[in-house]
């Protein structure tokens, strides 16, 4: 078969064309046979096979493997299956025939995903319980440890974790290679049902720290989700003052992120101090602020009470680190809200940290 044959295959089974495909291998007969199962196609290394199941044309997938003698476990360059494409992909009838024609129910792919993660970044309850029924393991991890359940908490359906809990009650208890726990996935990614689930059903430490000393509550609020950290800390007593390995608590990350209104309800409704120091090297919020050119974080900060003259470990303002950051409208409203440029410890100014001198062209004025 010459390669523009081979292409007009991949369009048959792309667009369910069996009788098209079929009439092709027929008139190639036992070498274009031979020559499809061994043919993969493109950088991604996909046979026909990969294309059927990911599209979900049964029949097609049917007969590759019973006529034409297609292996099921046939892979591609990333060590997909079949079995992973129709998973991901929400083809029941697919998953079933594959499983049936003795499909690996656990094969690896790249990084380690089985076809129930796959099948769990989808919401699709029905094919997780296919899976499951032919004894899919939901506690093999991936190269980053995460199993099944934490890859479902990420997607936030709770009909889904509430399966997952009554099928392996103790499923929760995993976590990935940096110590982040499905709590802390479902809180990042705002799952507010899936976060009550895990607070109600699952014995998770109030303040539990990834390798990096972020607490699920860190994660919700530095990601603009009040609600699911208001529920943290109605449910599970969480600290909105915990800080992290580097010392920096929820009011100096929901700065870095640019959470205005998560600002406001930490300064606010919790009374966190806006001028709260970051143990490592004292910085404030607003020095946090600054330094990621969040403008209306700073205005927002102002607002709240934050002192634009703090000073860190190493003498540095809030303008410094925005000269640091290359950010010339935060310098400008730093300047604007007459702070001026000044040494810090090692005589450094806030234009001399600019990498380049024109990117805070109002600090010269102002010197």
């Amino acid at each position: 078969m010459d390669e523009n044959t081979l292409k007009l295959l991949v369009k048959f089974t792309q667009d369910g064309q069996l009788a098209s495909l079929e009439k092709h291998i027929t008139l190639g007969g036992s070498a274009a046979a031979q020559t499809i199962r061994s043919k993969h196609y493109g950088k991604s290394g996909d046979t026909l096979l990969h294309y059927a199941a990911r599209h979900g044309h049964l029949d097609i997938v049917e007969y590759l493997i019973k006529r034409v003698g297609m292996d099921v476990e046939v892979y591609n360059n990333d060590y997909k299956r079949p079995l992973h494409e129709a998973a991901s992909m929400s083809n029941k009838e697919c998953v079933s025939y594959l499983l049936r024609e003795g499909a690996k129910v656990d094969s690896l792919k790249k990084a380690d995903w089985t076809p129930l993660m796959m099948a769990c970044t989808r919401r699709n309850l029905d094919i997780i319980q296919e899976l499951l029924c032919h004894d899919a393991d939901l506690a093999v991890r991936n190269k980053d440890g995460w199993n099944s359940f934490h890859i479902a908490c990420r997607e936030g359906d709770p009909v889904v974790i509430q399966h997952l809990l009554l099928v392996a009650p103790d499923v929760w208890r995993t976590e990935s290679k940096t110590h982040r726990t499905p709590l802390h996935t479902a809180a990042m990614h705002g799952c507010e049902e899936v976060v009550r689930i895990l607070l109600d059903r699952c014995g998770y430490t109030p303040d539990s720290t990834d390798s990096c000393g972020v607490t699920p509550f860190m994660d919700a609020i530095r990601n603009g989700h009040i609600s699911v950290a208001r529920l943290l800390l109605d449910k599970h007593q969480a600290s909105p003052t915990a800080a992290d390995i580097l010392g920096a608590q929820p009011v100096h990350q929901v700065a870095v992120t640019g959470q205005d209104e998560a600002l406001r309800f930490l300064v606010k409704d919790l009374n966190v101090d806006v001028n709260q120091r970051a143990t490592s090297i004292q910085l404030t919020a607003l020095h946090y602020a600054a330094k990621e050119g969040h403008t209306s974080t700073i205005k927002t900060l102002v607002e709240l009470g934050a002192d634009a003259h703090a000073r860190d470990k190493k003498g540095r303002t809030a303008l410094h680190m925005a000269g640091i950051g290359q950010h010339t409208e935060a310098a400008r409203m730093l300047l604007q809200l007459g702070l001026k440029d000044s040494e810090d410890e090692s005589g450094t100014t806030a234009r001399q940290l600019s990498r380049k001198p024109d990117v805070c062209p109002e600090i010269s004025g102002h010197s």
